[in-house]
């Protein structure tokens, strides 16, 4: 065997075949049954302990090293989202209205090929490696039900260290890695508004009680909020992304509803934005003389990176792939990901790898989510490679 990475070039033929397959057959949500079958006729005859999940169709590998030690996690998400692919590839989504545009084809392969390289190493292997093949982190939490389902305890042991990555179509030079201590990327919860009043004839507002004033002034309110009782240093962003009221233009309706993504940096303020924007709400309600029905939902909470995995990260990527593959993020992303459900119980980092086609610019290229998101198969083998050096090198440390 070569270098780690050698080797992981060696098999880029193979990975580019799996990722070309996932991303022609795409699904969505916590149902995945062809990506599922994918997964483990990959990971088919490696000395692997293998579990699907109850909830979802997940898949946790265990790799056990001839070697005694601690556990070490790698998360791969799998699922695509709700997007008819523009891109014109010859390996496009075969499926209308499913595409994988934000690169978890790429994370599924590249975690398959970690578990490939590293069942290799296995007599190396200084303790054990949870592989986390994930459903469902655009949207329905997959995450979340992984670690109520065990994932964290799937080895007997907690693990001493979690890592996932993330590919870019955009903003990252190809091959270039990104991440930061601290917050990494936003909680993201919903605000979901519905102004009650009561409906009459459009000439005769006076006779009637109109929500759609009253709401569009809680909008408005909304957006003073977060600039007035946030400190900008640790900012909230909520946008109102739905407003719907009336039915025609000379009636008055009886309700106005509306829905906000509501981002937030910290645990504090998250907390304070869950306790301020429904009391304003309803305030402004109070005062048009009508009533507000305020539901606010919890989504993914702030994906915070440990500072110590971070820099152990950032040295491992200098180590594998040489000085300048990586570049500290000076923001967090706004983004939001449910990986941060495992490192709120397990220290760890979350990295992003550029995966841009070299022969695009990536501060114009299709970002994530865009339907003409292009990702290079050539940042395979380095993110498997990253896979693997990171659960060996951590392992080692332990």
């Amino acid at each position: 065997m070569g270098t780690i990475h050698e080797d992981a070039k060696s098999i880029s033929a193979e990975l580019t075949k799996l990722r070309r397959s996932l991303h022609a057959e795409p699904e969505i949500g916590l149902e995945l049954p062809l990506t599922q079958r994918k997964v483990l006729d990959a990971l088919d005859g490696l000395p692997l302990e293998i579990s699907t999940g109850t909830q979802l169709t997940s898949v946790t590998a265990v790799l056990r090293g001839g070697k005694p030690g601690k556990t070490v996690l790698l998360r791969g998400d799998m699922d695509a989202l709700p997007v008819t692919e523009r891109t014109g590839l010859e390996y496009a989504s075969r499926f209308d209205g499913a595409m994988h545009a934000c690169g978890h084809d790429l994370h599924t392969t590249m975690l398959a090929g970690a578990a490939r390289l590293l069942s290799a190493r296995q007599s190396e292997v200084a303790g054990n490696v949870i592989f986390m093949f994930q459903p469902g982190e655009e949207g329905p939490g997959g995450g979340r039900i992984m670690v109520e389902e065990g994932v964290l305890d799937a080895a007997g042991e907690r693990p001493v260290a979690a890592y996932a990555l993330h590919v870019a179509s955009g903003l990252l030079p190809f091959g270039l890695c990104a991440s930061r201590a601290g917050t990494m990327m936003a909680a993201a919860d919903t605000l979901h508004v519905t102004v009650h009043g009561r409906g009459g004839h459009g000439s005769q507002p006076h006779r009637a009680a109109d929500p759609i004033p009253a709401a569009c002034e809680i909008v408005l309110a909304l957006q003073t909020m977060v600039t007035r009782r946030f400190d900008v240093f640790d900012p909230v962003v909520i946008t109102v992304g739905t407003f719907h009221a009336g039915t025609t233009d000379n009636v008055i309706g009886d309700d106005a509803h509306f829905v906000a993504t509501v981002r937030s940096f910290s645990r504090e303020a998250r907390a304070a934005v869950q306790e301020a924007a429904p009391r304003l709400v309803r305030d402004i309600a109070t005062a048009h003389g009508l009533s507000a029905t305020v539901e606010f939902r919890d989504g993914y909470p702030v994906t915070v990176n440990h500072a110590g995995h971070v820099d152990f990260a950032a040295d491992t990527i200098g180590d594998v792939f040489g000085d300048g593959r990586y570049i500290a993020a000076p923001n967090p992303l706004t983004g939001s990901e449910d990986f941060s459900y495992v490192l709120e119980q397990v220290p760890g980092a979350f990295v992003m790898l550029g995966a841009c086609p070299p022969d695009t610019d990536p501060g114009t290229a299709p970002f994530n989510h865009s339907a003409e998101a292009v990702f290079d198969d050539a940042v395979l083998p380095d993110g498997t490679a990253l896979y693997v050096e990171l659960a060996l090198r951590r392992l080692a440390q332990a």
